[in-house]
């Protein structure tokens, strides 16, 4: 019964392990678009280019698309977007769905990166 009351534990991301800055540099910040889904389902085409440079497209509605800029530190990454504050994530690999990456501000999951294009 004990072991039942931890499972919720094992899944969450904030347990799982956190990408390291080059393993961020390799899967996302290499130029090719990936998908990013908030947790309002709002859903967006970002790349990150290796050159520190950002943007992200609204996917399915209309919007502008948004430059930015994007550095790697020691606990992750961090984001700047234009006309906003620089915020700062970690990015651990999701428990859940296989391809998909937890995109964390503290223990709050805040979007879920995937390499799919659906």
């Amino acid at each position: 019964l004990l072991s039942l009351a931890l499972l919720p534990l094992l899944y969450s991301p904030a347990l799982s392990q956190a990408l390291t800055g080059d393993q961020i540099k390799a899967l996302f910040f290499n130029g090719k678009p990936f998908v990013a889904s908030s947790t309002t389902r709002q859903r967006f085409t970002m790349v990150f280019t290796p050159d520190g440079k950002a943007t992200r497209e609204p996917l399915g509605k209309a919007g502008e698309k948004i430059d930015g800029t994007w550095k790697v530190v020691k606990e992750g990454f961090c984001t700047s977007w234009k006309g906003g504050t620089t915020n700062c994530y970690r990015l651990v690999t999701s428990t859940i769905a296989e391809g998909k990456w937890a995109v964390m501000k503290g223990a709050t999951t805040v979007a879920t990166w995937s390499k799919q294009q659906n």
